[in-house]
């Protein structure tokens, strides 16, 4: 099922299906990636309890075992509207037999989308309903539109950071964590947009202000991503590809180290909830900010 919502400025839709957006609409423009399979046949779904692939598929919390596909399967189940109004929605999702079979907790997770002028807001609070503490690591995974306006091309496009030195943390040969680091190579501050970026995966960047701004100086649509609550972002589209958007993903924390089987305690940016305890994170999209 989709829902919308709606403003003087922008209008919103959203799947019941793990909570993902699937239109983003300013002036009658739409910025978000439509899903074309050839390419990418995801949007902008919703990460957790972890973002990115496991080695041999598995972690562990508290000593036992995790056994998850990449980023999660939250992305994956229905989830229950709770709230709804003209500029906002809420929607939940909570724990089942076959999720405990993969991530041995009981947990619940609201999900608000509210719109506030040019700008969306996410928050998404995470409950833990166990009886023992529950680890996790969350992300967004927007997918936006390139180009985002007609008569122009990727590789026009550039992103600004908020903070001068982003640091780029590199990655292995199969694509997990390598545990090396690398100042982001930048031109005038900037990183210009180029296919080739991506032909190694994902961008997996710290150190970014905790805002970035996805522009062309030769249009006049842009994207801004506010994510002063995830101090990690993921830049990317599909490897070795020309596709026609990228993905400015906001996480908590970056994907596995290579070759270990890694223990959620012990994770640089996973977050700890003792029973009862609840904790909302809360990121945002603003579109042509100026």
């Amino acid at each position: 099922m989709e829902y919308r919502i709606s403003n003087d400025v922008l209008t919103v839709a959203v799947s019941s299906l793990g909570g993902g957006l699937t239109h983003l609409i300013k002036g009658g423009a739409e910025y978000l990636w439509q899903g074309d399979p050839a390419f990418w046949s995801g949007q902008a779904p919703q990460l957790f309890p972890i973002v990115g692939r496991l080695t041999d598929g598995r972690c562990t919390m508290d000593g036992e075992t995790c056994r998850m596909n990449g980023h999660g399967f939250f992305r994956r189940r229905e989830m229950e509207l709770l709230e709804e109004g003209r500029d906002h929605i809420t929607l939940a999702q909570c724990y089942d037999e076959n999720t405990l079979e993969q991530y041995p907790r009981k947990w619940r997770v609201a999900l608000t989308y509210a719109l506030a002028g040019a700008t969306l807001t996410v928050r998404f609070q995470v409950e833990n309903l166990d009886e023992k503490r529950l680890w996790f690591y969350y992300g967004g995974h927007p997918g936006f539109q390139m180009p985002l306006e007609e008569g122009l091309d990727f590789c026009d496009y550039y992103v600004r950071f908020a903070a001068g030195q982003p640091v780029q943390l590199l990655l292995s040969d199969e694509c997990f964590m390598s545990g090396e680091e690398a100042p982001l190579a930048l031109t005038d501050g900037l990183l210009r947009l180029r296919h080739g970026l991506f032909d190694h995966d994902a961008l997996v960047l710290r150190n970014t202000g905790g805002a970035v701004t996805l522009f062309s100086p030769k249009g006049s649509r842009s994207v801004t991503l506010r994510h002063e609550q995830l101090p990690y972002l993921g830049l990317w589209h599909t490897p070795k590809t020309r596709a026609p958007f990228v993905c400015l993903e906001p996480w908590m924390a970056p994907p596995a180290r290579q070759d270990m089987v890694e223990e959620l305690a012990e994770k640089p940016g996973t977050l700890s909830l003792e029973p009862g305890a609840r904790h909302e994170i809360t990121w945002s999209i603003t579109l042509d900010e100026g």
